[in-house]
């Protein structure tokens, strides 16, 4: 497990502090004359300074009674740890600040904000570059809605996806090119590519110029994988024309698709033909750094890459479960240096050399372009101000500041008439909620009347009912009171 910095900043502190008292005993015992045996001080370590005037009092008294005690060593050697721990009065200051956990620093705040890389994949059609990318970073960065595999890619585009490995996060873009090398006239074939590549410095160079700079993500392109057929024969002309449009705008790495077309010795033929057509033409690829350490053969050596890609997992000879492709003749292991570069190129492009890329696009290729960019913006503003009269100068200020307030004006209008679109949007709105409701309480009134209504009849009908009631008891009354009849007497008839 490793230290925490708290307890490797008290290692340090300690190591220093120890450190600082040797230097600080022999400095002493040089003012004095003294030499201070190397074991006295180890042991005396962190106590404490001594104090220099108490010292010079007991060796000037002791100075004149023997010379043993004074003009050697050996009486201060001889001299006891607490005699000697009386004489130190004040403790060592701790030398070490803390900025020595910069670098601690910096790797949790770039952790923290995570990390972006851009790559462009070019070349033909049919040489595997899918899934090349597919298999150097592990995941499917091509999706496939239609589960078609052969599918082949038909416009410029970016597929970007996050990805997280060991708690750093990575925002990873592939820009893919528009069927390149595939149309019968080729020649503004690379005009696309390097359209999209300038218009990333454009936007980087935009954001830097502006007032208020906002931090942006880093979309410039990092690493160009250019991928070679394995025809064998070299360079095509398309391929060196291309290259040499680009090669000061991005880190150019040759790469030989589906390497297992060919045999060992016809990949390392077919290498030296590449690089000496490279050459020929002053064509700048990526430069790896080389380390001086490293008593492996030169990176450059082993330019251009030849790679094989597989997502599938196969069996070998040996029973072994191992990513490659399966052929009648054997099985090709993509991870197997003895097969292919793969496993050296990625090592090269995602563990050693990702931030060196990074670092040469915005400190060569980027500046290049700005400084070229900015310098003929500046040429041509001045060319056109030294064949200007001062009059027409003039002329052109005033018509520029015509312009500027004439600017200003429809600027303002436009955001009076949004105000005012504004207002009566909101008024419309209120108006339309204001209809609503009335509509809605004109319903609620419409029910409450039908309500009204309806018990209103009800209580008309019952009125009824009960005055009809009443009238039919009347008549019954009248009719017993005129026939005379007499329930109790058992009377009928008239009297």
């Amino acid at each position: 497990m490793s230290m925490s910095v708290t307890a490797r900043l008290e290692a340090l502190r300690k190591k220093s502090s120890i450190e600082h008292g040797r230097d600080y005993w022999v400095k002493r015992g040089e003012s004095v004359d003294i030499e201070f045996d190397a074991n006295f001080i180890e042991n005396h370590k962190g106590v404490g300074k001594p104090n220099l005037a108490k010292m010079n009092d007991k060796m000037l008294q002791c100075g004149d009674k023997s010379d043993e005690c004074c003009s050697s060593s050996q009486g201060i050697k001889s001299r006891s740890k607490e005699d000697l721990s009386d004489d130190l009065n004040s403790e060592i200051p701790d030398s070490l600040v803390g900025y020595s956990t910069l670098p601690s620093q910096v790797h949790r705040k770039a952790v923290r904000k995570g990390f972006e890389f851009v790559v462009l994949v070019v070349g033909e059609t049919g040489l595997g570059k899918s899934t090349f990318i597919n298999s150097l970073f592990m995941t499917d960065i091509y999706s496939d809605k239609g589960g078609n595999t052969s599918d082949q890619t038909k416009d410029i585009g970016t597929h970007s996806v996050v990805l997280r490995e060991g708690g750093v996060k990575l925002s990873l873009t592939i820009v893919d090119t528009p069927g390149y090398g595939d149309a019968l006239d080729n020649t503004e074939c690379s005009e696309p590519v390097v359209e999209y590549v300038e218009k990333q410095f454009d936007k980087f160079l935009e954001a830097e110029t502006r007032v208020k700079r906002v931090s942006l993500p880093d979309s410039r392109v990092h690493a160009c994988l250019y991928f070679i057929a394995p025809s064998g024969h070299g360079l095509k002309r398309i391929d060196v024309e291309f290259m040499k449009r680009i090669h000061d705008k991005v880190n150019i790495i040759p790469v030989i698709g589906k390497a297992d077309a060919c045999t060992k010795e016809e990949i390392g033929l077919f290498k030296q033909k590449i690089m000496d057509q490279i050459k020929e033409n002053e064509i700048s690829i990526y430069q790896f750094p080389e380390e001086e350490e490293n008593p492996e053969p030169s990176i450059m050596s082993k330019l251009p890459f030849a790679v094989v890609g597989s997502n599938a997992v196969v069996t070998n000879a040996a029973g072994h479960r191992v990513r490659g492709r399966s052929y009648p003749w054997g099985t090709v292991n993509i991870e197997d240096q003895a097969h292919c570069d793969f496993s050296l190129l990625r090592n090269l492009l995602l563990c050693q050399h990702m931030q060196d890329l990074k670092d040469v696009t915005n400190s060569i290729h980027y500046e290049l372009y700005r400084s070229d960019k900015l310098s003929r913006l500046v040429y041509q503003n001045q060319e056109a101000s030294m064949q200007k009269k001062p009059t027409t100068i003039m002329e052109d200020e005033q018509q520029e500041g015509f312009e500027n307030v004439e600017k200003m004006e429809n600027e303002m209008n436009e955001i009076f008439s949004k105000k005012v679109n504004e207002k009566i949007e909101k008024m419309r709105i209120s108006e339309k909620e204001e209809d609503q409701n009335i509509e809605k309480q004109a319903q609620e009134l419409n029910l409450e009347k039908s309500e009204l209504d309806f018990k209103r009849h009800s209580y008309q009908k019952e009125k009824y009912d009960f005055e009809h009631s009443l009238s039919f008891n009347t008549n019954s009354l009248g009719r017993r009171k005129k026939y005379n009849f007499s329930v109790g007497l058992l009377k009928f008839g008239r009297q």
